[in-house]
């Protein structure tokens, strides 16, 4: 019995000075797209900051997590699949139950964990390859981005026989750039996954702290201006879910999106859907506002 409706989020993400997500392909440049150079992105690198809070038990945001009653749970609960480290051959031999019950990302967003199937005695592999509940899309600038390079120094030498280091171009970043990253919940896939209504309430509790608890030398300033979510009225949707991401992705007040923003003061950034869309929904909110007491 799934326990939670459809939802539709929309993070409005802002950088400043940042590299949200560095290309390895082009030598940690922040990702765009060739044809019109607007910023990426990737769904894989937001995941990986929602997994690397999860998996720090000590930090501070698991531990405000772990206080707040509607979000409570055992740390046996909230393992990370996707870890560095992991035992393939102990995963490979849990069973279905014991599988979903320990792994929080298997459960949200699915997972792909191949194990030879060269054994036959082996229990059934199905629960290792399931799509996930929830499915982020790419963030996507809204106008083209500048990008910035500049060699990096340090005071104490890297190599045998320098006294001081150097990093030819190493500081790569946008100058500015404002993302919508859309993301989806569906009930649909949480048979197969085990995924609950408290799982997916930590989701969005660990969301406005993506960046912030994870910040770095390259990525000082990545900020969630807005994380919406809609709950529809019921598991398969009572609101087309364009409505909505259509409804609150900013737009830039000059409508030049050739031209990259200086600062967000460039765009103007809806609050609020319109009533004939909310009306559709079960709730609408900011969970940069939410209230977990």
């Amino acid at each position: 019995m799934v326990d939670f409706n459809r939802g539709t989020g929309l993070l409005i993400i802002e950088a400043r000075c940042s590299n949200p997500n560095g290309d390895p392909d082009q030598e940690s440049d922040p990702r765009t797209f060739a044809a019109d150079r607007r910023g990426l992105i990737s769904p894989v690198s937001f995941k990986r900051k929602l997994r690397d809070i999860v998996e720090d038990h000590e930090g501070p945001v698991w531990q405000k997590a772990a206080s707040t009653p509607r979000l409570i749970g055992t740390a046996q609960k909230h393992k990370i699949l996707e870890s560095r480290g992991r035992n393939r051959e102990e995963i490979g031999r849990l069973d279905a139950s014991t599988f979903q019950h320990e792994y929080w990302d298997a459960r949200v967003f699915g997972n792909t964990f191949l194990e030879s199937m060269k054994d036959s005695k082996k229990t059934s592999r199905a629960h290792f390859i399931n799509t996930g509940v929830v499915q982020f899309g790419p963030g996507v600038s809204i106008a083209a981005i500048d990008v910035e390079r500049l060699t990096m120094t340090n005071k104490a030498g890297v190599e045998e026989d320098k006294d001081r280091g150097m990093a030819p171009l190493g500081w790569r970043v946008v100058r500015h750039g404002l993302y919508a990253m859309p993301f989806f919940v569906n009930p649909s896939a949480a048979r197969k996954t085990g995924c609950s209504a408290s799982d997916i309430d930590l989701l969005k509790f660990l969301i406005p702290h993506a960046y912030r608890a994870t910040a770095s030398a390259v990525r000082p300033f990545v900020d969630i201006r807005h994380a919406w979510y809609a709950e529809h009225k019921d598991p398969l949707g009572s609101c087309p879910d364009y409505l909505i991401i259509e409804a609150m992705t900013p737009i830039k007040k000059d409508g030049d999106k050739e031209t990259p923003s200086n600062s967000i003061d460039d765009y103007q950034i809806p609050v609020d859907l319109p009533g004939e869309i909310s009306g559709r929904l079960g709730s609408f909110e900011d969970l940069c506002l939410k209230d977990w007491g």
